[in-house]
């Protein structure tokens, strides 16, 4: 499994890369490995701050429905809209062209809170 390095992760299986005062998020490939195909989702949060840990949207797959959860508190300013037509990207490609939303974050001195790369590796170990 893929837990790639320069990025930063949650309890709750969403992974985050800032840049600058601004990041991206989506979900690991743990997290969409268990919950299989994915097939919606419904994201409604653009242009609203959502705070740290706070639901943001959420992903269906083909046996269950899940939260996705905020890392940093921030402004969402992007939703991928490559999702809406294939959000098979999330399995395919879950860090890259699967990414779900852009943040403006309110404090990016938060970052160093979240689980490193090896920290989330070991969560899920278990």
């Amino acid at each position: 499994m893929n837990f790639p390095t320069e990025l930063k992760y949650t309890k709750d299986h969403e992974w985050i890369k800032l840049e600058g005062k601004q990041a991206v998020v989506g979900i690991t490939e743990f997290a969409q490995r268990e919950l299989g195909d994915i097939v919606f989702l419904d994201i409604t949060t653009l242009g609203k701050t959502v705070q740290a840990n706070e639901v943001f949207g959420t992903v269906e797959a083909v046996k269950t429905v899940s939260d996705l959860f905020m890392p940093m508190t921030g402004q969402i300013v992007e939703i991928n809209s490559a999702l809406n037509d294939a959000p098979e990207l999330v399995n395919q490609d879950p860090y890259h062209q699967g990414w779900m939303v852009k943040v403006n974050v309110e404090d990016a001195s938060t970052y160093h809170q979240l689980l490193s790369a090896e920290e989330y590796q070991q969560l899920v170990a278990h």
